[in-house]
């Protein structure tokens, strides 16, 4: 008997604990992903990544493909042996990233054609392409090719992206059929801010039998509540017994909020980024650590926090780190805000196996107050 790919362990309302097996590991969900954008999660090294437990992180399709090319990176025995991480790896299909990229490239019933943003040179993401690529890479959790529609698109241009979207997964299906090698391959659903086509789209796309299913389209400039409402309408349309993926979101009440919809993966470049700007999260909400009331503040930054920063160098040091644009600063305070993401994670899944998680989630939601009332 073949063991599933994703195995629910835990329900609390729609909130899911469960097990997600791939080639390099057991990833337990709720799980957050942090961005290795080209093979490299920013200012950490992957010691620093399993010393605080991340099972699993994203590497980008686009960006690896250009640079340094995926057949190099499978000369050199896929990006697990090139970037020396030994856990499990997500590879987007680069499809965002041709998105964000709107005056560069021509989308076709073939793919899409782009210029590089690095030389100008051009290039096709077909389906099959971008597969290929990541076949390349290894990745253990492949995307398929899609179209994310910009907020405002109206119905007639969605429905149409939609029917692209839906014919290119079909393609995927048909070049990597399931149970292939062991590269797991994920579904994307589409449809943009409407709910006719975001149900069309689950149901197309979950007839083709994908490994797993991504909740696509969310997080480009919508406001918050219209981003929660199509979650909470899109989430529970998914299988029960698949893992499923929310893509590029988000805040720590994004991601409380995805998990109480029915979500069990997420990724962000969030943590990170904001982390080289100052901005940390702690179990007491937000801390700016640009500011001058912390000059002298000799305590830990987050007296809960047990990473490397909080146990070894005070508030006022942290400080003094960012203002002096110290590239020390990088390294602390993304592992500070990694451990956190993680760490929340972790207290979801077991919040939910005790069946206590609308009041973790209520406990989130307060440290974050401006965010929840949709004024941040």
């Amino acid at each position: 008997m073949t063991t599933p790919v994703f195995t629910l362990e835990h329900s609390d309302g729609n909130a899911r604990a469960g097990l997600l097996r791939t080639a390099h590991g057991i990833v337990p969900t709720p799980v957050f992903m942090p961005v290795g954008t080209v093979g490299s999660v920013k200012a950490l090294a992957p010691d620093d990544l399993l010393a605080i437990g991340a099972p699993v992180i994203l590497g980008n399709t686009y960006h690896l493909y250009l640079r340094p090319g995926d057949a190099l990176v499978a000369r050199r025995g896929g990006l697990h042996a090139f970037a020396s991480w030994p856990g499990a790896i997500l590879t987007d299909s680069g499809g965002f990233q041709v998105f964000s990229l709107s005056s560069l490239r021509k989308i076709r019933e073939e793919g899409v054609e782009f210029r590089s943003h690095l030389d100008g040179s051009r290039h096709l993401f077909t389906p099959e392409k971008v597969l290929e690529i990541q076949r390349n890479l290894n990745s253990d959790i492949m995307m398929v090719l899609d179209e994310c529609v910009p907020y405002g698109a109206d119905h007639a241009y969605t429905r149409k992206s939609l029917a692209l979207t839906t014919r290119w997964a079909a393609r995927a299906r048909e070049a990597y059929p399931a149970g292939t090698a062991h590269n797991l391959l994920f579904g994307i659903v589409q449809g943009g801010f409407y709910k006719d086509l975001r149900a069309q789209s689950t149901e197309e796309i979950c007839g083709m039998d994908f490994d797993g299913l991504a909740i696509g389209g969310l997080s480009v400039g919508e406001p918050k509540s219209q981003m929660y409402d199509m979650l909470g309408h899109t989430a529970p349309l998914l299988p029960w017994g698949k893992a499923r993926y929310l893509m590029g979101v988000g805040t720590p009440l994004d991601i409380v909020t995805g998990i109480g919809a029915g979500v069990d993966m997420f990724d962000c470049v969030l943590p990170t980024r904001n982390a080289r700007n100052g901005t940390l999260y702690t179990s007491l909400g937000k801390v700016n650590i640009k500011r001058r009331q912390y000059a002298e503040d000799d305590g830990p930054l987050d007296p809960c926090c047990s990473c490397y920063a909080c146990r070894n160098f005070s508030r006022a040091y942290l400080r003094h780190l960012y203002v002096s644009r110290e590239l020390l600063s990088c390294r602390l305070n993304s592992l500070h805000n990694l451990t956190y993401y993680l760490h929340l994670v972790r207290e979801a899944r077991k919040a939910i196996v005790e069946g206590r998680y609308n009041a973790f989630a209520a406990g989130i939601a307060a440290l974050y107050p401006e965010e929840a009332a949709g004024t941040a």
